[in-house]
């Protein structure tokens, strides 16, 4: 009886770590996927200017989410230059 006690709380113990760290990934991931439609959002606002025509790709679409604003005017006027 005491035994099976034991495993059960063990058990208990080890799967609550487990699911600490699944949901900790699963917090990540969610992030990033923010970071991408923003970006991708982002991109297709500015493509509505005239005479911008970034493509959407997914280089693109990293550096306009995780850079924010500052990363899509930054691709904006690196397309006008090259």
């Amino acid at each position: 009886m005491i035994i099976e006690l034991i495993f059960i709380i063990l058990l208990i113990a080890v799967a609550s770590i487990i699911m600490n760290f699944i949901l900790d990934i699963g917090s990540t991931i969610l992030k990033i996927a923010a970071h991408f439609i923003a970006g991708w959002i982002l991109l297709s606002i500015i493509n509505i200017l005239p005479g911008i025509h970034i493509p959407i790709n997914i280089i693109t679409v990293a550096i306009s989410g995780f850079g924010g604003v500052v990363g899509t005017v930054l691709l904006a006027i690196l397309y006008l230059i090259f």
